[in-house]
């Protein structure tokens, strides 16, 4: 046992793992100085491209994150190959076992290799961008990422969806021109449908500031449905995308101060019949 502690050499362990873990140390720092750098350079690229060669700016903040994971793929893979031949494994033999395995696992990888199919297409189509209102999978929101593997989308609640791309086999993409702002008014049935759709109609005229949003209309499409007490008038008008919201609100709210007004007036001229 003596024999044995005295042939081992402490301080030369002591010095080989100082020198590895320096190492390491190393490799860790160029790897984030690396990647930090690397995702500079492609944004000021990409911001070039924007301008030089009028890429929209979701086609450019799309294809700028996925190179961005691009990029953090190759430097994993270089590190890990570095780190390896750190410990004397040699990088041929890995990918070699790496190939193997591969194999061994291939057919239960269909999914995943569904998702890069699929992701692919998706972004050479062209059928989303980040920033775009989008009903994908059964969910509405907003992307925020387009990847190889997966899709992330917004939802109006905060919900962050983590989308495999081999489940979205429908893209409704509500971003690609003009949205409908859509509003049905209810009134009582025994009022006059020629003065109430001359009312909406003059209502419509005053919508502040949301009018910058329209593109077309307000217009009064006519009765829209009947009921034993009620009566729907329907107004439509063509906005902006992600606008379409905030005029349908505005609408709502000119019609129910035009129809107060309208009220006002009509109580204070039956005042004045009685007097």
């Amino acid at each position: 046992m003596s024999n044995w502690l005295d042939e081992l050499n402490v301080g030369a362990l002591l010095e080989s793992g100082i020198l590895l873990i320096g190492q390491l140390v190393l490799a860790f720092i160029a790897f984030y100085v690396a990647r930090a750098i690397g995702r500079k350079v492609i944004s000021q690229t990409f911001a070039k491209m924007k301008d030089q060669r009028n890429i929209s700016a979701g086609r450019s903040h799309t294809l700028e994150k996925l190179t961005h994971n691009i990029l953090s793929y190759v430097l994993i893979f270089i590190l890990v190959t570095f780190i390896a031949e750190m410990f004397g494994l040699s990088p041929g033999a890995l990918i070699a076992g790496a190939g193997v395995v591969g194999l061994a696992i291939g057919f239960g990888a269909q999914g995943l290799v569904s998702d890069v199919v699929t992701g692919f297409f998706l972004l050479l189509e062209k059928q989303v961008d980040v920033g775009d209102y989008v009903t994908i999978a059964g969910l509405d929101g907003v992307v925020e990422e387009v990847g190889l593997r997966t899709t992330q989308v917004r939802g109006f609640d905060g919900t962050l969806s983590f989308i495999p791309n081999r489940n979205i086999t429908d893209v409704h993409n509500h971003s690609r021109g003009n949205m409908r702002a859509l509003v049905d008014v209810s009134v009582p049935f025994e009022d006059d449908m020629d003065t109430t759709i001359k009312l909406i109609q003059e209502a419509c005229l005053d919508l502040g500031e949301v009018k910058e949003f329209i593109k077309e209309g307000p217009d009064v499409l006519g009765v829209e449905d009947l009921t034993s007490s009620l009566v729907t008038i329907r107004v439509i008008a063509k906005t902006e995308n992600m606008h379409q919201w905030t005029v349908e609100r505005r609408i709502r709210q000119a019609i129910k101060q035009a129809m107060e007004k309208k009220k006002q007036l009509d109580e204070a001229e039956s005042t004045n019949d009685e007097e």
